[in-house]
């Protein structure tokens, strides 16, 4: 044989899929989807006292590890790769019980990580509303008078988690004035001005934004004015 990609413990039981046609070398059954090598003889499963394990495919580490861990038999099994000249693991035999008792231990696993991206999300959405009420305040100090309502649709549009605004940069989470700055005037420019038109009418976005440069200039003009009994 040729040697293991991955080789079996020492004290573990090899299983072979082999490449070509096999029969048991004790019972003659066959051809042979699995055996095993005794004294270079194939034996099927049967006549090895291996029949009575189930295949569990590679492909999920935990519930391997785990059904290896619940059976008191286990086998490694194997087949030869003439690309690489080399057997690989295929998978595991286990016992059916001791399969079953894994993939419960994984469901339980698998539904304490669901609440854990529940209470995560949670946790998440109220920094998310706590960033965000900061955010619309620090707007309204910079910009006074800028409707409370405004405020608070610029900081939420700004802030959205994974969105790569200007509120989710360095700069916006640590409510740098540039970035706050930046968010209000994004806001005016597709809110207040005929900018999106401008674009979409083919005119370039530098010749667009010098167009409603002074419409822009002239609402945060208005709103960095302290206005008594806006808001």
């Amino acid at each position: 044989m040729a040697p293991l990609a991955t080789p079996p413990p020492r004290t573990g039981l090899l299983v072979i899929q082999p490449l070509k046609r096999r029969h048991c070398a004790e019972c003659q059954a066959g051809p042979l989807q699995m055996l095993v090598l005794e004294e270079g003889a194939p034996r099927c499963l049967d006549c090895a006292d291996l029949g009575h394990l189930v295949f569990l495919p590679r492909g999920d580490t935990a519930l391997t590890r785990r059904s290896r861990e619940e059976s008191a038999l286990s086998a490694v099994v194997v087949r030869f790769n003439r690309r690489r000249s080399r057997y690989e693991r295929q998978g595991v035999l286990v016992e059916e019980a001791g399969l079953a008792r894994a993939e419960e231990r994984c469901l339980a696993d698998a539904e304490a990580r669901r609440r854990r991206r529940v209470r995560d999300a949670q946790r998440r959405a109220r920094e998310d509303v706590r960033f965000a009420e900061a955010f619309a305040g620090e707007i309204r100090r910079l910009f006074p008078g800028c409707p409370a309502d405004r405020a608070r649709d610029v900081a939420a549009h700004a802030s959205v988690r994974g969105s790569g605004r200007v509120g989710r940069s360095a700069a916006g989470r640590a409510l740098s004035e540039g970035a706050v700055t930046s968010a209000v005037v994004a806001s005016v420019r597709h809110l207040d001005t005929p900018y999106d038109q401008l674009l979409m009418s083919g005119v370039p976005r530098h010749e667009a934004r010098r167009r409603i440069a002074a419409v822009v200039e002239t609402t945060l003009r208005g709103w960095r004015a302290e206005v008594s009994g806006v808001g």
